[in-house]
């Protein structure tokens, strides 16, 4: 589809109907935690193992139709277990995506500060997720030093005596190739990042089973966005990648399957709006008076689920959602 973008939107409807709706190239940034393998009841229908690949690659060809050749697509996804084994569908499906024509261009690991406790017979429990980097072309938008970290205390005993193995690039003693010049720390305040996010899970999950901390979105919306920018979420959820967004000063256009979490969404969305709102003010009212204390803070107006004709920017598309 040609045309403009309407962004700052929630669509109702099945992600491989409702993206078709939306122009090619106008999308910077997907990031979405898809829905579960099997294994979840109620509203939050999970998909077949057996079918996961196959359902996910129509959404993913029209995810690959709107992104912009210099945009990112991060996938939020961790195989199940069943007959008392890992599942494979996540594999096939990076392979699947490669054919596809996506570029795997790295895994992120979410470390999980404070997972569920529990007890397995034959396994412990899962701490971490993946977060698979997929890009349509090697050269990408990538902020990398809009989230750098803490050099950390090491530096500060470790770089007071220096030996002159230190002062130059020392091969590893282990002969592996890899070397390092321990010089190069020195008066560095901020280094990159791992491939390992160390984050909390959500606590006030907004009535959905499955949903990741904002803090997630955020990371990568800092490293693969610029403000203004554009970020997609085919699997919306609870709203938390818009949320994330409407923090950042990003646009965002969501999709969601479930009347009850479109509702759910729509809701975390206004609250987030209005807090949005509430900060600027308190901001532009500190730089209008030049005080440094703006006395309490306003109570932050709570968001109530609207209907479909007034909730802005969401649209109803009365397609035939595709069966579980």
């Amino acid at each position: 589809m040609s045309g403009e973008l309407e962004s700052d939107c929630l669509l109702l409807g099945d992600a491989a109907i409702v993206l078709k709706r939306l122009p090619s190239q106008s999308i910077d940034l997907v990031v979405t935690s898809p829905p579960y393998a099997d294994n979840r009841k109620g509203p939050y229908r999970g998909w077949p193992i057996d079918k996961y690949v196959e359902r996910f690659l129509p959404i993913a060809e029209e995810l690959k139709r709107v992104l912009k050749p210099e945009g990112s697509f991060i996938l939020n996804i961790k195989e199940r277990t069943s007959g008392g084994e890992r599942q494979t569908y996540v594999l096939e499906l990076i392979l699947a995506l490669r054919t596809q024509g996506w570029l795997w261009t790295e895994e992120y690991i979410w470390c999980k500060s404070n997972c569920y406790p529990g007890k397995w017979p034959n396994r412990f429990r899962d701490s971490w997720e993946r977060c698979l980097h997929f890009t349509l072309q090697k050269k990408f938008k990538m902020r990398q030093e809009r989230v750098m970290v803490d050099v950390g205390d090491w530096a500060k005993t470790r770089l007071k005596n220096l030996s002159e193995t230190d002062k130059s690039r020392d091969e590893s003693k282990v002969g592996s190739g890899f070397g390092k010049n321990i010089s190069n720390w020195i008066g560095r305040e901020k280094v990159y990042p791992t491939n390992v996010l160390h984050l909390a899970t959500e606590c006030s999950n907004r009535e959905h089973s499955a949903t990741f901390p904002v803090s997630l979105p955020e990371w990568f919306m800092k490293l693969l966005t610029d403000e203004e920018d554009v970020v997609l979420d085919p699997f919306m959820g609870s709203g938390t990648t818009a949320r994330a967004a409407i923090n950042l000063n990003r646009h965002y256009v969501g999709v969601e399957f479930s009347p009850d979490y479109y509702q759910v969404s729509q809701v975390a969305i206004n609250e987030a709006k209005a807090l949005a709102e509430e900060t600027r003010r308190r901001r532009n009212g500190h730089r209008r008076t030049g005080k440094g204390n703006l006395g309490q803070p306003r109570e932050v107006p709570q968001a109530t689920p609207s209907s479909r004709s007034e909730a802005q920017g969401a649209l109803r598309l009365e397609e035939e959602p595709i069966s579980v």
